[in-house]
């Protein structure tokens, strides 16, 4: 399996040298880095070259780098189900470059870029429906970002007296409490409770 994966791979370099990067095989799988700006020439020969024949996108997903100029990694998997291979396409890109869209590769590739834009803010220029797909239309910032808050900038509740969904900044109540993270096991700087009974002595001593 590895070894026909690796001349798959082979011949995919060899046939786009100036678009593909790199290839190669880890745990049974194959994967392609190509250029971004490219990825639909590169998937374009995925789909209609003979020996590869990734008629089927199965999906199109984000990764997030912060610490990476080129921060999100936009990933394609494919299947051949004429000749039972799966290809892992990856292109990198930043919050302000777009990568082209593939919609008229793939139909199917319009959800998955509208989930990428909603999720994570990748741009894909030509993608004729990019907008967002799983939060509401005022959300604020994009949830998979690795630098996003964890508890987010707005909260959303009906609100009784004004009859209406309302938006209202992220109240966080449980900041004005008073937690202890203190360890026993460490050694408190306090005496906790049913230790006051250690300075009374061990029962039975001193008789």
């Amino acid at each position: 399996m590895d070894d026909a994966l690796k001349e798959l791979g082979d011949y995919i370099a060899t046939s786009l040298p100036d678009d593909v990067n790199d290839t190669s095989v880890a745990n049974h799988e194959l994967t392609v880095t190509a250029r971004a700006e490219q990825v639909v020439k590169v998937l374009k020969f995925l789909r209609d070259d003979s020996n590869c024949k990734f008629a089927q996108l199965i999906d199109v997903c984000g990764v997030d780098h912060p610490e990476r100029p080129f921060r999100f990694d936009v990933v394609y998997h494919l299947l051949s189900p004429f000749l039972n291979h799966r290809v892992r396409l990856k292109v990198t890109t930043d919050a302000a470059t777009p990568v082209p869209s593939v919609t008229d590769l793939y139909s199917a590739a319009g959800w998955f870029e509208r989930e990428a834009w909603d999720m994570y803010g990748i741009m894909f220029s030509g993608n004729p429906d990019l907008r967002r797909i799983l939060t509401d239309y005022g959300f604020q910032g994009y949830p998979l970002r690795k630098d996003f808050p964890l508890t987010g900038f707005t909260e959303l509740r009906y609100s009784e007296e004004e009859k209406r969904v309302v938006y209202e900044p992220v109240k966080l109540t449980q900041e004005f409490r008073s937690f202890d993270f203190m360890s026993p096991w460490e050694g408190a700087e306090y005496i906790l409770p049913g230790d006051e009974k250690a300075e009374a002595g061990t029962p039975g001593e001193g008789k």
